[in-house]
């Protein structure tokens, strides 16, 4: 339910971002003394810009450059504030979406990770119990010889090595198959 909803706000922080950025634009344009310093930007902006394009295309640059009239300048300073500002709400929701993204992937892998450890911890304590059951059955084979039963359990301890092996093996996959997990 959370993504989607977050989608769309930011698709709707997008749309909106435009006509946000025009209506900056006009504000910029009509108050005083931020026009005079949105002029006086354009300038800069377009001396440096005018220059640079002189020396990419092989051009002097020792010639005087004649600034932009008033309202030229204006409108391409607006231009660029208005640009800046939609430039600025897209980079934030992209950042924006990288993070959630990457707590997300934290969250799942620290799911996995407590998975893989309960595994584990399943699996030694499969492998105790493996432990405690073989030691019995080798009492009770000594018991046995003891009394002169010997042919009552023919099983060899090679045999209990396999059995505990096998019986890991099938232990962990199926715990792995159950859970989705497998261990790379």
């Amino acid at each position: 339910m959370v993504l989607p909803v977050l989608k769309l706000g930011t698709l709707v922080l997008k749309t909106l971002s435009k006509p946000l950025g025009n209506r900056l634009k006009k504000q910029a344009a009509l108050h005083p003394r931020f026009r005079q310093s949105i002029i006086n930007f354009a300038q800069i902006n377009h001396r440096m810009s005018t220059q640079m394009q002189r020396r990419i295309y092989g051009h002097a640059t020792d010639v005087e450059i004649r600034p932009l009239d008033e309202e030229k300048a204006v409108q391409a300073a607006v231009d660029l504030i208005g640009e800046v500002f939609v430039f600025s709400v897209a980079g934030a929701i992209v950042i924006f979406e990288v993070q959630r993204s990457a707590r997300s992937d934290a969250r799942k892998e620290e799911v996995r990770r407590q998975e893989m450890e309960a595994l584990r911890q399943r699996d030694e304590s499969l492998s105790t119990e493996l432990e405690l059951l073989q030691q019995k059955l080798v009492e009770l084979e000594q018991h046995a010889r003891g009394r002169g039963l010997s042919g009552v359990l023919p099983l060899s301890c090679s045999l209990l090595w396999e059995v505990q092996a096998l019986f890991r093996a099938r232990a962990f996959d199926s715990a792995a198959s159950s859970s989705g997990l497998r261990e790379t």
